[in-house]
């Protein structure tokens, strides 16, 4: 698995001679990136932070990780990632100038944008973290279902400030990623956030959580030098005084030399130390105690293989480092965002035996080093994804609903049961809820698949809730804990599956959808990396009238609609969840495809208006219309009375009906358009300008929305209707050019019954009417809004 013949290790004055490159390559190419002069901005960079990782990534990369092998690297050492992808030949020379600019290396490693792909977009902190845990755990699914497809690890490059972040904890504790042995995160132990010393000695403590949890612990913490010493007579009072040491006051030994550091390393050490450290003169003493097991390669090497040896529990390295490790800037606290002076950068450039014409050079292909790096080139360089397959999802699953009534989360779990049959796209669903699998309708989709478990394990009561809950490796509903943001990094490495392990799945998650939100950072990285997956968010809005405010959302649809990558969806019947869900599985396929996120309800709606629809447009066609993002759901009378457009989406539908309904006895011709994906006609109006090829002058495409609302209506005054925050469809007036009243949810809600509740918003049929009725009166009288 390691890139060395036979498992051996590599020359370690090699290793050392790439090390130094490595990190001379990462802290030029910050160097030069801000002192371009072309900027109004500071530019940034981590010359501090690349150093502390320089000599574990050069560790990693020249003597442990494989081509199968996946690594999330800490945002801040993207520099370090660089400098080595160049230096095995995936990365052209002229990047390496081209840090943080357009078409250019970005700030953080990212997946989707630089050109030396890397494993995982990091940046967002903690996720990276544990981005490659959720993908061990895909590959173990993957395995479990379609075959071994041979060794990979997983690692992940942790700065400690990371640890920090909530979401790490949550991932590390969830049942589902226990076991995976082929995970190894990596802890730069530099005891450093951005703008401090992290104070006292937090590592103890930190390696207490990760053995709690059933994982391996593993550190390097001091060089071969110290541990030699330690071994020597006295040299258990050195290393009680050592590590006795506080964070600050070790740190600043890196800062100073001669007999300031001889003084400070000395204050309160007792006399066996003090004899010592008689015996070493001033330089000898600081290469001795500042002998770190982060920077010692050697060490490194064989702490990763030790990890590499514990199959059945994850690993985590506690890695000692000294942030800006080799440089003029170590150890002093405030380096974060220090950049050496250009004198700085001089000095370093001839230590390192370059000039400014050789500054960016490749080793010399004959040397041991340019061999190296050529073997690594060859084994670990990223591949090119290959296209996902074409799977035979049908247009539909079921036969067109158009009697009785029901709710749209009940036909999700519906539709997503009869998928479950259907050949050569039932074996490739794989569905996920943190905790709310029973109550987001995917009970039935369970009782045929199955839960998912790499060993066979009690069904705790399953059978006499008449579900299939006794997991096992053939199961393919993965149930996490109550972790909004687990779900979605699974689902984001789920929907990653065919790059990283060469197998399509059809990822699928249902969360509560007011708690989106708790996993939007998560949600947001998924998409960020272009992983392809569904989520319904159910039940949505205040329709969910009994369970009161805190589950009650109304800002969902916002997000829905504003973030890249995604495609959103509010069904109001039963066969629009169908052909939606069956679309939104084919784009996880498609090269141009997106996710797509579905925002049900739990609220039983009458399905005629629908079969009316169905029997005027026919059903294809009518499918079209939905999946386009709406349709005409009423058509007003063709007369000469006042006429208001009413457009609404998801559960509001009956409203918008009923006020349609009650404005006709009123003398008012009310037409209802239904938005199945708001999301879809916003963007087919955005992107309807165009330019024209045979003058300057600006054009306009038809776009959906114009489609839906005729020219014979558009100076008709729009009322709009949501089960969400007003705003939500508040653009839609000025896409027509016509006066818009919005009625939303705009306050927060309380417990009730479902009237009760559209009342108290004002997104009933009675508010839909008067909103309607004081349009016209102000558009009769020319009043300006």
């Amino acid at each position: 698995m390691t890139n060395v013949a036979d498992g051996a290790s590599p020359d370690l004055d090699t290793l050392r001679e790439i090390e130094r490159r490595v990190l001379w390559l990462a802290t030029r190419i910050i160097d030069h990136a801000n002192r371009r002069g072309d900027t109004d901005v500071k530019v940034g960079g981590h010359q501090a932070s690349s150093a502390s990782m320089a000599s574990i990534m050069t560790a990693l990369w020249f003597a442990h990780i494989g081509s199968a092998d996946k690594v999330a690297v800490k945002p801040h050492a993207s520099p370090v990632y660089h400098a080595i992808k160049y230096l095995t030949g995936e990365l052209d020379r002229s990047y390496l100038t081209k840090l943080r600019q357009r078409g250019g290396l970005q700030a953080y490693p990212s997946r989707t944008k630089d050109p030396d792909v890397s494993d995982f977009s990091t940046g967002s902190v903690g996720l990276g973290a544990v981005a490659p845990l959720f993908s061990a755990l895909t590959r173990r699914y993957v395995d479990s279902h379609f075959g071994t497809h041979g060794d990979a690890r997983f690692i992940a490059l942790v700065g400690d400030a990371e640890l920090d972040e909530g979401n790490v904890w949550e991932a590390i504790a969830d049942p589902a990623t226990q076991g995976l042995g082929n995970f190894t995160m990596v802890i730069d132990l530099n005891r450093q956030s951005l703008d401090r010393v992290i104070p006292d000695i937090a590592a103890t403590r930190l390696k207490q959580f990760f053995t709690d949890a059933g994982w391996h612990v593993a550190e390097a913490k001091y060089g071969s030098r110290l541990s030699a010493a330690f071994a020597e007579p006295g040299g258990e009072t050195l290393e009680a005084h050592i590590d006795a040491m506080p964070n600050e006051a070790y740190q600043e030994l890196f800062a100073v030399s001669g007999p300031d550091l001889r003084r400070k390393f000395l204050v309160d050490a007792d006399d066996a130390v003090r004899r010592f450290a008689d015996r070493l003169d001033d330089d000898a003493l600081k290469h001795l105690v500042t002998d770190l097991g982060g920077h010692d390669l050697g060490l490194l090497i064989d702490t990763f293989r030790s990890c590499d040896a514990e199959v059945d529990r994850p690993s985590v390295v506690f890695a000692y480092t000294i942030k800006g490790h080799g440089l003029a800037m170590a150890g002093d606290p405030m380096n974060h965002a220090a950049l050496l002076s250009p004198e700085q950068i001089d000095e370093f450039r001839t230590s390192v035996g370059l000039d400014e014409s050789t500054e960016w050079d490749r080793f010399d292909p004959d040397s041991p080093a340019g061999r190296l790096c050529r073997s690594v080139g060859s084994e670990v360089n990223n591949a090119l994804p290959t296209p996902r397959p074409t799977l035979p999802i049908p247009t539909a699953a079921r036969s067109v609903t158009t009697n009785g009534s029901t709710s749209t989360q009940e036909a999700f779990g519906r539709v997503l049961a009869s998928l479950a049959d259907v050949a050569g796209v039932g074996e490739r669903l794989v569905t996920t809820a943190p905790d709310v699998s029973i109550s987001t309708n995917l009970g039935g989709f369970i009782n045929k698949r199955g839960v998912y478990s790499h060993v066979e394990r009690a069904d705790h009561g399953g059978a006499e809730r008449l579900l299939k809950w006794a997991p096992g490796p053939g199961g393919q509903h993965i149930e996490l804990g109550i972790s909004e943001m687990n779900l979605f990094m699974l689902l984001g490495q789920l929907g990653l599956s065919h790059d990283h392990h060469g197998e399509h799945l059809l990822p699928v998650g249902t969360v509560y959808d007011p708690f989106v939100l708790r996993g939007l950072d998560a949600f947001i990285y998924g998409l960020y990396n272009d992983a392809k997956f569904v989520v319904a968010g159910t039940p949505a809005g205040v329709t969910l009238a009994p369970e009161g405010g805190a589950h009650q959302s109304t800002i969902t649809a916002s997000v829905g609609a504003e973030l890249p990558n995604l495609t959103y969806f509010e069904p109001a019947f039963a066969t629009e969840v169908d052909w939606i869900l069956c679309d939104a599985l084919d784009q996880v396929g498609r090269a141009d495809g997106s996710s797509s996120y579905l925002r049900l309800s739990t609220r039983p709606i009458d399905q005629q208006p629908f079969a009316s629809v169905v029997e005027s447009m026919g059903a294809e066609r009518l499918r079209a219309h939905v999946l386009a993002g709406g349709y005409r759901l009423r058509d007003a009378p063709s007369d000469d009375r006042p006429g208001v457009t009413i457009v609404t989406t998801g559960v509001m539908a009956p409203e918008a009906l009923a006020a349609a309904a009650e404005l006709d006895g009123e003398g008012v011709q009310a037409s209802v358009v239904h938005l199945t994906s708001p999301d879809r006609v916003y963007r087919s109006w955005r992107d309807g300008f165009a330019q024209s090829t045979a003058s300057a002058r600006i054009v306009r495409r038809p776009s959906r929305l114009h489609r839906l609302v005729p020219a014979s209506e558009r100076r008709r005054p729009i009322v709009s209707v949501h089960d969400a925050a007003s705003h939500s469809l508040a653009w839609l007036g000025s896409a027509l050019g016509a006066r818009q009243y919005t009625l939303g949810v705009d306050r927060f809600g309380e417990s009730g019954t479902i009237a009760d509740l559209h009342e108290i918003t004002g997104i009933d049929a009675g508010s839909i009417v008067n909103a309607a009725l004081i349009a016209l009166s102000e558009h009769d009288d020319g009043i300006d809004e």
